[in-house]
């Protein structure tokens, strides 16, 4: 059983930047990525980034491509996810989600594991 924890979220402004941290426990040798999702208030929740665990290619929604990072420390078990210049559409609970069966990356549905996530409010 993967553990994940959030953290790095709270207020900010629009423009400004913001960097989450997702640290996982637990049995990580047999993840294939990593992703970040997004649920804003009455609305589904959304893919937001992914990451192999043991490469290197990444990949981003449409509507963060050219703001967000997402990266990894695999020596610390950890993921990144630096967010810049922020919209009040950002606005959500951030998820870190751990997917050991497919290499999909982008739908929720294929991520086994979740943390309990991190709000992320952007006021304009």
């Amino acid at each position: 059983q993967v553990h994940l924890v959030e953290s790095g979220g709270g207020v900010v402004h629009e423009g400004d930047s913001l960097r989450l941290s997702c640290v996982a426990s637990g049995p990580m040798l047999r993840t294939i990525s990593v992703g970040w999702f997004r649920q804003a208030p009455n609305k589904a929740r959304e893919y937001v980034a992914a990451i192999l665990w043991r490469g290197d290619e990444v990949h981003y929604a449409d509507s963060v491509a050219g703001r967000f990072t997402i990266s990894k420390d695999n020596a610390k078990d950890t993921v990144f996810l630096q967010m810049d210049k922020l919209k009040p559409d950002d606005t959500a609970i951030y998820y870190c989600a751990v997917d050991q069966r497919t290499y999909i990356m982008t739908t929720a549905s294929t991520y086994e594991y979740w943390g309990q996530g991190t709000q992320v409010p952007v006021s304009s």
